[in-house]
């Protein structure tokens, strides 16, 4: 893990950055507002300094398809905490802006710039590329009207939910594309969640209709999904959901959709169509800029997971500004993003194709046949920017004999990795630029969210990259770090911190992709308590990191409820996993680190949990090396007090592994296991070790 005094190695720079268009848009912003902006950290100040003028300028460069004109901006003294609408006046849609481009002098016309009929709109692979198929973006439009004709024959209109668990597919896409046509409200889960997780969802948001795959496929496996079918049938009947209207079987295999003959409440894919009448008009509803049209989920892993509403217009000029000016993102990219439909990362992959994209969709596990399967496709599909996650590029790395991308496909056009989902160790930097990938690609190391549909802290393509953290802010975002050993409380002033030392990330003036709200939260109580009850008027995304002296990168420590405080000394928990991964990668499959503090207990003592991989031995020997390893890498007060082998590890179904409820758990409490954990089994073997005294001696450990 970097340190704030050290200059970190550089790695990749943009080879002809004047010609990125975020050069473009600091030389139109200099000409409109009379400035001399030169560099990104230039662009940054004045896109926190003067919020209102540089998000009209980007409204007006880089348009959306859109009705009326705003009447503001945002309120500039509106507390941020009061959730400020912006741009008042204007009218879109979500799907119009997917489908179709804003003709630049005229944004209330829509062009099909970029998205010509003829042109690839999508390519569909399922699990180890045995099934590939192609749709342009005629047939993407027509597929969407005929859905949404449908839905509205069906009574959706503006404001009702339309739920979705299924794949990663074409039809999922149209699905959501569909909803968002007619105003309403989409919402997805991925099919590898269990049913009483989707139901915990479900019950709360009370969709009309909720469309399911009839089969799964993954690892190999192919999965009959009627047993769900009926669970959520059952289970919305008995909540009695108010508008629960029905299920909608979606076929896998097209040639066999199953019979559901004998599920309540169910309908086929095709029964549901037919109700069109052949009518594939697209019926673009215009909503207002911060109407929403997408909840999506908090993971749930301490109790009823949160339903987080995100608004139309918000979500689309974020894009804009991700897409268009950090990314170069045009109709010339091609974009995979590994994602299942239950991750904030399924609306990125959608999002590509605001900029006229091609989309690869993939649908099943990238490790089959083979570990080469899915680096093999991406050359294969010209893939330009590929979205994966931490686990992944450790996975290829780790492997005997590791797997070498560059040498397994040719990755001539690929110009960009993003990574997200967790803290990408520094050791994969290297490996990346060493070994791994041609050194021409951009390895864009992002930090967001599900809750703001966007990212903190990003790449660019004006600074160079340098190993560790993420390169920079993103654009409008006024990051701050403050200090967490403040308590914090209503109308408590959080105290920043100098640049390099740690503390508690958040941003401190109001920003377009603030959730709308909470569904079912009528007094806006959970919404305040998750974001802007620890300092006033801020808001605190609960991420624990320092920002680089020297390169301005910003550096994710772990969690802010997983930080570590033995004697008093505050660290996160991804500095002890760099460790592990960088020099204990043959031998450890995984890990995870957390305090444990029992009432009575005068200080916390620190905990590392082993995952060997398989035919590797856990050992006093490698507990030593652990131990040692740590206090050299970080300081001795890095230094677990206890080491112990653990059978698995517990992660959400987005394979992040959960610290808080192992916390919870070891520090003496009863954790009940969420719906959105993979393994929830997996919290039972962690209990003992709140009685930890006991263990010693009765357990491989090492004090």
């Amino acid at each position: 893990m970097a340190s704030p005094s050290v200059m970190p190695r550089k790695l990749w720079e943009h080879p002809n950055p004047d010609a990125t268009n975020m050069a473009q848009f600091i030389r139109d912003v200099n000409k409109r507002r009379g400035l001399k902006l030169k560099t990104f950290q230039d662009l940054h100040q004045f896109s926190v300094n003067q919020r209102t003028d540089f998000w009209a300028d980007l409204f007006e460069l880089h348009p959306l398809i859109h009705t009326e004109k705003y009447t503001q901006v945002v309120d500039p003294n509106a507390r941020m905490d009061s959730v400020p609408s912006w741009f008042s006046g204007v009218k879109l849609n979500f799907a119009e802006n997917i489908l179709y481009t804003a003709d630049p002098k005229n944004p209330s016309v829509r062009t099909v710039t970029g998205k010509e009929s003829d042109k690839i709109a999508l390519t569909e692979v399922r699990e180890g590329c045995t099934e590939i198929k192609h749709y342009t973006w005629k047939e993407l439009r027509a597929k969407v009207g005929l859905l949404a004709q449908a839905m509205k024959a069906h009574g959706v209109g503006k404001g009702d939910r339309v739920a979705l668990v299924a794949s990663n597919s074409t039809d999922t896409l149209a699905v959501f594309l569909a909803v968002t046509t007619l105003g309403g409200i989409f919402s997805s889960s991925s099919t590898d969640m269990g049913s009483q997780g989707v139901l915990q969802r479900l019950t709360q948001i009370e969709p009309k209709w909720i469309f399911v795959d009839d089969w799964a496929v993954y690892n190999g496996k192919t999965i009959d999904l009627k047993p769900k079918m009926r669970e959520i049938a059952d289970g919305m009947l008995k909540s009695k959901a108010k508008g629960f209207q029905g299920l909608v079987s979606m076929p896998r295999f097209q040639e066999r959709p199953a019979d559901v003959g004998d599920v309540p409440k169910t309908m086929t894919l095709a029964a549901y169509l037919a109700k069109a009448g052949g009518n594939s008009e697209l019926p673009f509803e215009q909503i207002d800029f911060k109407d929403p049209f997408l909840i999506v989920y908090s993971s749930g892993t301490t109790g009823v997971p949160k339903c987080i509403v995100h608004g139309c217009g918000p979500v689309l000029i974020s894009s804009m500004k991700e897409g268009k000016l950090h990314l170069d993102s045009g109709p010339s990219m091609v974009n995979l993003q590994y994602t299942t439909t239950g991750w904030i990362m399924y609306l990125m992959s959608t999002m590509a194709l605001q900029h006229g994209a091609r989309s690869v969709l993939y649908d099943g596990s990238p490790f089959l046949p083979d570990l080469t399967t899915f680096v093999r496709l991406v050359g294969e599909q010209k893939v330009t920017d590929l979205g994966i996650s931490p686990r992944y590029l450790q996975t290829l790395a780790s492997a005997s004999p590791p797997v070498i991308p560059k040498q397994v496909t040719d990755l001539s056009n690929l110009r960009r990795v993003s990574s997200t989902g967790m803290v990408l160790p520094e050791s994969l930097f290297h490996w990346f630029y060493d070994s791994g990938f041609p050194p021409s690609v951009h390895l864009n190391n992002i930090s967001g969210g599900t809750d703001v549909a966007s990212s903190f802290a990003m790449g660019n393509l004006l600074t160079p990259l340098y190993a560790g953290g993420c390169q920079g802010p993103g654009l409008a975002m006024n990051l701050q770090v403050y200090d967490q050993t403040i308590e914090g409380g209503k109308g408590i002033k959080g105290k920043p911190l100098p640049i390099g030392e740690a503390g508690e990330l958040v941003v401190t003036a109001a920003f377009p992709n603030q959730p709308v709200k909470f569904w079912g939260d009528a007094s806006g109580q959970k919404y305040f308590d998750a974001y802007y009850a620890r300092f006033d008027n801020v808001w605190t995304h609960g991420d624990f990191i320092f920002i680089h002296p020297k390169t301005g990168g910003v550096y994710f420590l772990g969690r802010a409820d997983g930080v570590l405080n033995p004697s008093g000394v505050r660290f996160g928990s991804a500095e002890i996993y760099n460790v592990i991964e960088t020099f204990f990668g043959d031998d450890i499959q995984d890990s995870i680190c957390v305090g444990q503090r029992r009432p009575g207990d005068h200080d916390e003592a620190v905990m590392l949990f082993l995952l060997m991989k398989p035919g590797k031995k856990f050992s006093e020997a490698l507990v030593k090396e652990v131990k040692q390893r740590i206090g050299k890498e970080c300081s001795r007060r890095h230094v677990p007090k206890y080491v112990f082998e653990t059978p698995e590890i517990p992660t959400t179904v987005n394979l992040k592994k959960v610290e808080l409820p192992v916390k919870r758990i070891v520090s003496g409490e009863k954790v009940k296991p969420s719906g959105t954990l993979l393994n929830p089994q997996s919290l039972e073997y962690y209990y003992k070790f709140a009685k930890v005294e006991e263990l010693i001696g009765g357990v491989k450990s090492k004090l």
